[in-house]
């Protein structure tokens, strides 16, 4: 069983700045795929960025550029620093993390970006 905390959402104005942190309960050093997924109302789930064990990245055409995805094992968390942001990021952000045989989700932190 991995659980995952979520911090760092809020509001802030387009154009600006928001870096999300996701604690794990157990060493992500024994994690494989760690990621950021998002879901706005009415809209389907989407992963917007994704990091391997060794530190690969890898994002979505909608936040390439813009956001940067990293992760410390020696804290057993992982970031998300969101650049730039558009209205259209509003959503709730979840971590995910690949344990075992499972994707495990936290609870989800809200990021509103106001226009």
């Amino acid at each position: 069983q991995v659980q995952l905390l979520e911090s760092g959402g809020g509001l802030v104005q387009a154009g600006g700045s928001l870096r999300l942190s996701c604690g794990a309960s157990i060493s992500t050093f024994s994690v494989g795929l760690m990621g950021w997924s998002r879901q706005a109302p009415g809209k389907q789930r989407e992963l917007v960025a994704s990091i391997t064990r060794d530190g690969s990245a890898t994002y979505s055409t909608s936040v390439r550029g813009r956001f940067t995805i990293s992760r410390d094992n020696a804290k057993n968390t992982m970031y998300l620093q969101m650049n730039s942001l558009k209205h259209e990021d509003t959503a709730v952000y979840y971590c995910v993390a690949d344990f075992g045989s499972q994707r495990y989700r936290g609870q989800g932190t809200q990021v509103t970006v106001s226009s």
